[in-house]
């Protein structure tokens, strides 16, 4: 199947009254048919992967071709290069989480961009190393503990950003370490402890939600059963 071909489907099911339910969430609505990401799913699988299909979908410039690129491109063939301009080119939140869930963190480059998106100046660079670092918690199953433990130093420092997205990246990415593992909970517990006592309205927010939700009894239930596995 050929990129205008799949531009052409794309169009074909433009939606305006989703395009304004979208917006109303944040998503930017340029270049946006509105077409949910379920039917880019089963668009995806009928396509498979297929890297220089996923380049062409994303030189577009199209939403829903950008989220479909990063379902069908394949994580071993991407460059480094690649992965950087990608993460350049977010203007919406919405394709940033998908890159980073469904293509970034399969890459070679994962931890090493979780350190150098989460460093940076720029909103959608900075929320894509926090979403990053959230999905290799999740995902991830084979990283060490001491990847998150030199990660949440990271998060602390973040956490002083009011950027509506780059606080919520920040929250996210402290509760999926914490709910990685017994060790992990109880450090990031005290990295939210922390958080909380900094002079940041943004920062009570993240502390006050990942506290509440890391010391609730059902995680700590699932946790320790969990352990004893």
């Amino acid at each position: 199947m050929q990129s205008e071909e799949i531009i052409k489907k794309i169009k074909s099911l433009h939606n305006p009254e989703a395009v304004v339910g979208m917006s109303r969430f944040g998503i930017n609505p340029d270049n946006n048919y509105g077409v949910s990401v379920a039917e880019l799913r089963k668009m995806a699988k009928g396509i498979g992967i297929n890297h220089n299909l996923a380049i062409q979908l994303w030189q577009s410039g199209i939403h829903e071709a950008r989220i479909l690129a990063c379902l069908v491109d394949d994580p071993n063939l991407v460059t480094e290069g690649q992965i950087d301009n990608l993460v350049r080119d977010f203007d919406s939140w919405d394709i940033c989480d998908q890159c980073c869930s469904n293509l970034f963190h399969k890459t070679q480059y994962a931890h090493q961009k979780v350190f150098e998106w989460s460093a940076s100046d720029e909103e959608f660079v900075k929320r894509a190393g926090f979403v990053l670092m959230a999905v290799i918690a999740v995902h991830d199953k084979e990283a060490d503990d001491l990847l998150f433990e030199q990660l949440l130093p990271i998060v602390k420092t973040g956490a002083a950003d009011n950027r509506n997205l780059v606080k919520k990246a920040v929250n996210w990415a402290l509760r999926q370490v914490g709910k990685r593992n017994i060790n992990l909970n109880s450090r990031a517990i005290e990295t939210a402890r922390q958080i909380q006592q900094m002079d940041a309205k943004s920062a009570r927010w993240i502390a006050s939600d990942a506290i509440r939700e890391l010391t609730s009894q059902a995680v700590q239930d699932r946790l320790k059963a969990r352990s004893k596995i």
